[in-house]
């Protein structure tokens, strides 16, 4: 059976499409070549939600922290867990420009090198250039990529900016027993070909026009390099600019050399490196991210915040800001879980 759906966005458009009875409203989307933003697949970041106007369905799973029974009540939805069971309309408040020129692209990459660059963290670099035109993303967004030799699919984020010679880099943590994680330590062979779809993503620096608070846990690092990538290729920016870098033991700190090396093109850039389990030999800063924000500067500011880590860092980050009366701010964030998107 066959329903018709229409997508409605904040200025007025509207999208209309088939979908079968009880297809996943996302899925559908997306092959009707409508790109709704989006990031977790899971049900927990949020970013495709939106509002039923009309019409039946059900969700799969919808964390209650993303919405809650209130937001339930009121028909919001999220995209990628929400089942349609009749003709049917959805709203979301953004606008349909930001649907163009956003549609993913199949391709294939040569792996050119696996670069350790700390003993629990890897860049895989892969050569795309045998791709007609240049792959476009948004730093800060993410491609996924299928495991060779495999029918698993894992998402990581861009760690430079898109170039014409379609050389991209992705910082990958290395788990103990991963797909990807078991594949470059075992398997990988410079040459091999890694299939990919790219972009995805609502992740990523909007236009600067006030100072940037940029926090990263981990491998959440992977997109900020990104974005400094694009930043230092464009002279930098008028702003201020504060990167704090946050890790659970030295040991996984990686690319800091690179990081500090930005602030030779980039303009009013100041980094922290924070170390929540420091050793003998650790000299920095130790604790959580949130204890090195300086209070004074973002309570005189307006400023635009962006945060890419593991849930409980967001979290912490996100009552932070309210403990401590800041506002003002406009926040941009990504959650994700090593062991399922990273």
């Amino acid at each position: 059976m066959m329903h018709k759906v229409a997508l409605n966005f904040a200025d007025g458009k509207s999208v209309f499409f088939n979908i079968r009875e009880n297809e996943v409203l996302l899925d559908a989307a997306l092959k009707n070549g409508v790109k709704i933003p989006l990031d977790c697949r899971e049900g927990v970041c949020g970013t495709c939600q939106g509002l039923c106007e009309s019409g039946v369905y059900s969700q799969d799973y919808v964390d209650e922290e993303t919405l809650s029974p209130d937001d339930l009540k009121q028909r919001k939805i999220l995209s990628c867990q929400t089942r349609v069971k009749s003709d049917a309309s959805f709203y979301f408040d953004f606008d349909s420009t930001l649907l163009e020129g956003k549609g993913t692209s199949s391709i294939s990459g040569r792996v050119k090198k696996v670069e350790l660059v700390s003993p629990t963290t890897a860049i895989l670099h892969l050569d795309a250039s045998g791709h007609a035109e240049q792959l476009d993303f948004h730093p800060g967004q993410y491609a996924r990529l299928k495991v060779p030799d495999t029918e698993e699919w894992r998402s990581y984020s861009f760690s430079n900016c898109p170039n014409a010679q379609n050389q991209l880099q992705f910082l990958i943590r290395l788990l103990e027993n991963g797909a990807m994680s078991n594949y470059l330590r075992d398997r990988c062979k410079v040459g091999q070909t890694v299939e990919m779809e790219a972009p995805f993503g609502a992740f990523y620096m909007r236009h600067v026009e006030r100072p940037l608070v940029m926090a990263a846990g981990g491998t959440g690092l992977s997109a900020f390099l990104g974005m400094l990538d694009q930043l230092a290729k464009h002279g930098g920016a008028s702003k201020p600019i504060r990167l704090y870098y946050g890790v659970t033991n030295a040991a996984d700190l990686c690319e800091v050399d690179r990081l500090r090396k930005y602030a030779e093109s980039i303009g009013q850039y100041h980094l922290e490196i924070v170390v929540m389990r420091p050793d003998a030999g650790w000299t920095g800063r130790t604790g959580v991210i949130p204890e090195h924000f300086d209070r004074a500067f973002l309570a005189a500011n307006e400023f635009d915040m962006y945060v890419c880590g593991p849930p409980p860092m967001v979290e912490a980050i996100k009552t932070w800001l309210v403990d401590a009366n800041i506002t003002g701010y406009r926040l941009f964030y990504e959650k994700f879980a090593e062991s399922n998107t990273r």
